[in-house]
């Protein structure tokens, strides 16, 4: 494989006119500068539409788009919207941090005008997008039309008969709210018809996406309500146990995501039927998928239900590579990057090796003084070709600010590693990219705050928290002529340029 590199960079990240980023004119702007700096890869987030904490890892759809993504500049354009409308919401005066309340408060009703002004009737386009997507968008509209009638509640709380799914409710409620159904079809169709536009775009420059899809789906979601036989829940469609993971450097009692665990032995019998549909749909998405907690395939955490934190739980023998199999039989061979991070095992080490799929390596696990040997992983010398090399993920601290917060035994270490004692801890962050740079991995992806060289103010997530993740954005005037061009001199010193 040619040895490349790209960028790390949320759609939401983006800057734009409307408080989050989204598929406007700014997304085809950073396709241009990324492609001009000789980048091969954009890599995002997941782009299903966010639920409880605004993450985009608890979704309420593993398979539909996040409406706040949609651009309201080309609803503007088809006339579907003004601007003075779009002008007069208020999404907020920071231009570097979203406020999801006030998107939920006043992007809905804009996007209910552009529905109510779309003549859908004789759209064939649109027609087609239905009758393609209803093997999950009619549960999905519909489970959203509910959602809104019960004020926002988690399906668990509905009334016996549509908690259930009790057929004559089904019909019912399908014919009640058709109009409401109608509406999510329809940012769903804006959603998918906006995304295919742009990576196209993408793909005519040079540029393949790596799109990102969580192991496990939210309980609160569509896909939960809609097929609760593919989970482990109890004769009520409550969970049994729990997904999360135990204790580690990042939280001391463990990560409770409570997300419902699947219920392998029927995944089987399928044929894996549901998990074939999901990456089918994903890989006409993205040119690249990374499937994020690839270890969960080989044994997953399971947490009881109702616990307080991830310490009780245990590990339970997951599919292995008896899912891949079945999905390369179906799909053929597909661009996969395996999430291999945090507690591994020798049996998860195999999985990944007889998957194939290249691993993740992290350089800010590089330099812990609990693993101070010279055959630390994360260690750039101990790289092997098929991996992808991060400074850091979604995740972590930007470098900046890990390097500043490690203790000075750690901080020694890198410099060791570096030999270097002299650059200015605010400028390290060029002299590590450089050392992922000329790794033997065949992909380098950096996050664009290490390329601007931010602090943690700008950090994206700080797992087991809530309240202040998934708010940064980038401000337009950054993306310079100077930073591209650093960018690109980099990256043609390493042999990874895309143009050379």
């Amino acid at each position: 494989m040619k040895r490349s590199c790209g960028v790390l960079l949320p759609i939401a990240s983006l800057p734009s006119r409307y408080g989050i980023g989204s598929f406007s004119e700014s997304a085809y702007n950073f396709v241009d500068w990324l492609s001009d700096s000789g980048q091969t890869y954009w890599q995002i987030l997941p782009l299903g539409p966010v639920g409880y904490g605004d993450s985009p890892y608890q979704s309420f759809s593993t398979f539909a788009g996040n409406p706040y993504f949609i651009s309201l500049e080309s609803l503007i354009e088809k006339g579907l919207l003004t601007e003075s409308e779009c002008n007069e919401a208020d999404f907020g005066v920071n231009e570097e941090s979203i406020d999801y309340e006030k998107l939920y408060i006043n992007r809905y009703p804009l996007l209910k005008k552009a529905y109510g002004r779309a003549n859908l009737d004789g759209d064939k386009s649109y027609k087609n997008f239905i009758e393609e997507n209803n093997f999950w968008l009619e549960d999905y509209a519909l489970y959203m039309a509910l959602k809104e009638m019960y004020n926002g509640k988690e399906w668990t709380e509905w009334e016996p008969d549509i908690k259930l799914r009790n057929t004559e409710a089904i019909n019912y409620y399908k014919t009640k709210l058709a109009e409401k159904t109608g509406f999510h079809k329809f940012l769903q169709y804006e959603f998918y018809s906006q995304w295919k536009s742009l990576k196209e775009y993408a793909n005519n420059k040079g540029i393949q996406i790596i799109g990102d899809i969580p192991i496990y789906v939210a309980f609160d979601s569509a896909d939960t309500w809609s097929d609760p036989h593919l989970f482990q829940l109890d004769c009520n469609n409550e969970p049994l146990a729990v997904a999360g993971c135990p204790p580690d450097g990042f939280s001391e009692t463990g990560q409770l995501w409570g997300n419902p665990l699947y219920d392998w032995s029927y995944h089987k019998e399928t044929g894996y039927k549901w998990w074939i549909s999901r990456l089918k749909q994903c890989f006409s998405l993205y040119d690249v998928v990374r499937i994020d907690h690839f270890r969960g395939f080989d044994e997953y955490y399971s947490i009881p239900y109702g616990a307080k934190t991830a310490v009780n739980g245990h590990w339970e023998k997951g599919p292995g590579m008896d899912l891949f199999r079945e999905v390369r039989k179906i799909l053929g061979d597909q661009k996969v990057i395996a999430e291999d991070l945090g507690f591994m095992t020798d049996s998860v080490r195999e999985l990944v090796k007889e998957s194939g799929f290249p691993g993740m390596k992290v350089l800010e696990f590089a330099f812990d003084s609990r693993d101070s040997g010279c055959r630390n992983d994360y260690l750039p010398h101990n790289y092997n070709k098929n991996c992808v090399a991060y400074t850091g993920t979604h995740d972590n601290q930007t470098i900046v600010s890990w390097f500043d917060t490690i203790s000075e035994e750690e901080q020694t270490m890198a410099r060791d590693y570096l030999c270097d004692y002299y650059t200015p801890e605010d400028k390290l962050n060029k002299v590590f990219i450089s050392l992922l740079m000329r790794s033997s991995a065949d992909t380098v992806i950096i996050p664009m705050q290490d390329y601007l060289g931010y602090d943690d103010s700008s950090r994206i997530n700080t797992p087991s928290t809530l309240g202040n993740n998934w708010k940064w954005r980038m401000k337009k005037d950054v993306l310079t002529d100077e930073l591209k061009d650093d960018i690109k001199k980099i990256s043609v010193l390493y042999g990874r340029n895309r143009n050379y």
